[in-house]
């Protein structure tokens, strides 16, 4: 009932008090003038709840920051400090005020008038109505079974944007320990490669070496400080990529420790759920909410093709004072529209619905038949650069003992510590591809989904949006 006041006998005022009791009321709400980036001192103070968490492996993990944070707790920050899905969580609760609209009853109508003669000897003369909108009832449970579906599918869709992510954020944690791992290893490099060509400048200074020789070695230096400069822009992009992921304020150095190789799918886990994909994966699963919820805006268009019936009762005066009652029907006759527009339109939806889970479901097989075949490879290639290590690694040390006896020139001692320095690059690109395309594998096959997803039901999220305590 709208929040309407006017003048009324003292009886009424209970009543009136009664139905104005559950009116909502305004309350302003400003934007925020700063930013909510997490600070150094305002990280060390986060507090997680791993129970919360939308996966198992990040519910059994125990969020500690004080000692640097590992693969699992920049996955956890993320979860609870990512700015999409702030917006997911507020989207879901959209959806959950819009199902609660949804099995609203609709409220009864009322008509009230009042005529005034113009003649001396008449009373007035007036006329009370109540009416109910019969179709809004007939078409209610349809509806509300709709936007119960609509909540599950984004409840179902914010756990996907999660579990996103979540593999995201593993991913720039195993990019950023590779280039930390990876930028020594090529300052080294162009270091080598700069020595060498201060020596042979020197030399062809003396006219010593040709010229050519001096060229030769300032561009081979040139490019090992290029693939340096080039590491650590790629370092600064995955530091804001990262912080941006998490929420943290850009001049924030997260302190990042623990392993970054992650074990492969063992083939009977792998299969196993390749078999159970659409009960798995969140957004197969959200998409088949989806279609359950067009199935019922389906089935509403077609209640609504029916005639719509409004039923109310009236109460009336004349100005001789005659009394009657009587009751009022209004009914639209089905002869031109009968819905059948919004009919077709909704079948049309239905069969999009349908056409874009089975899309998502080829796309699912797909990628991880690409994903399994990339990483097959990459271990091939990961295994041919640490076998052939522990020999580069001899004829560097070899190497350095025979410059260092200047048994050997300079050149050919910055040619083995460059092989073995480059294969050592090499291997941690792969380690670093390699750990990539498992995160997404995982996050490709899903996970075990609690029983509110698997179930037809209407509860919320076992998986409820988290907050982290500051």
């Amino acid at each position: 009932m709208s929040c309407l006041f006017f003048r009324m006998p003292f009886r009424a005022l209970p009543v009136a008090a009664l139905l104005l009791g559950g009116c909502a009321v305004y309350h302003a709400k400003p934007l925020p003038s700063n930013d909510s980036l997490l600070t150094q001192d305002a990280l060390e103070r986060v507090q997680i709840d791993p129970a919360k968490m939308p996966l198992p492996a990040l519910a059994a993990h125990r969020f500690d920051p004080s000692d640097g944070f590992d693969i699992d707790e920049v996955a956890m920050l993320a979860v609870v400090n990512n700015p999409d899905l702030r917006l997911a969580r507020d989207d879901l609760h959209i959806a959950q005020a819009q199902a609660f609209s949804a099995g609203l009853l609709p409220d009864p109508q009322v008509g009230i008038s009042s005529d005034y003669p113009g003649a001396a000897g008449l009373s007035r003369a007036f006329s009370y109505g109540l009416s109910m909108d019969v179709m809004a009832l007939v078409t209610r449970g349809a509806n509300k079974r709709s936007a119960d579906a609509t909540v599950r599918k984004t409840d179902l869709g914010l756990l996907w944007q999660e579990w996103q992510v979540v593999a995201q954020a593993r991913q720039l944690y195993v990019k950023t320990r590779f280039q930390d791992e990876a930028l020594p290893l090529l300052a080294q490099q162009s270091d080598l490669a700069q020595q060498r060509y201060t020596r042979i400048a020197h030399a062809a200074s003396e006219h010593n070496v040709t010229s050519d020789a001096a060229t030769a070695a300032l561009t081979a230096a040139q490019d090992a400080r290029k693939q340096y400069v080039d590491m650590q822009r790629a370092r600064e992009q995955s530091h804001h990529d990262l912080n941006a992921l998490l929420g943290i304020a850009p001049d924030v150095e997260l302190p990042l420790t623990g392993d970054a190789q992650l074990a492969p799918v063992d083939p009977a886990t792998l299969a196993a759920a390749l078999d159970a994909l659409p009960q798995r994966r969140p957004d197969l699963i959200a998409l088949q909410a989806g279609y359950d919820a067009q199935e019922q805006k389906y089935r509403a268009a077609i209640l609504n093709q029916f005639p719509s019936l409004s039923v109310g009762f009236t109460r009336q005066r004349d100005t001789s004072e005659i009394y009657t009652s009587g009751f009022a029907i209004n009914l639209t006759l089905p002869v031109f529209n009968r819905n059948r527009g919004n009919i077709a339109i909704e079948q049309a939806t239905r069969q999009h619905l349908a056409d874009e889970y089975q899309g998502r479901l080829n796309t699912a097989r797909a990628d991880i038949a690409h994903l399994q075949a990339d990483g097959a490879l990459a271990s091939h290639q990961l295994d041919e650069d640490e076998a052939a290590l522990p020999e580069l690694d001899r004829a560097a040390a070899n190497a350095r003992s025979a410059y260092a006896a200047h048994d050997i020139a300079i050149g050919q001692y910055v040619d083995a510590q460059s092989a073995a320095l480059s294969r050592r690059v090499d291997a941690a690109t792969t380690r670093e591809a390699l750990a990539e395309q498992r995160i997404a594998l995982q996050a490709l096959l899903g996970s075990t989904i609690a029983e509110p997803y698997g179930a037809a039901n209407n509860n919320t999220s076992a998986f409820a949006p988290t907050s982290a305590t500051r």
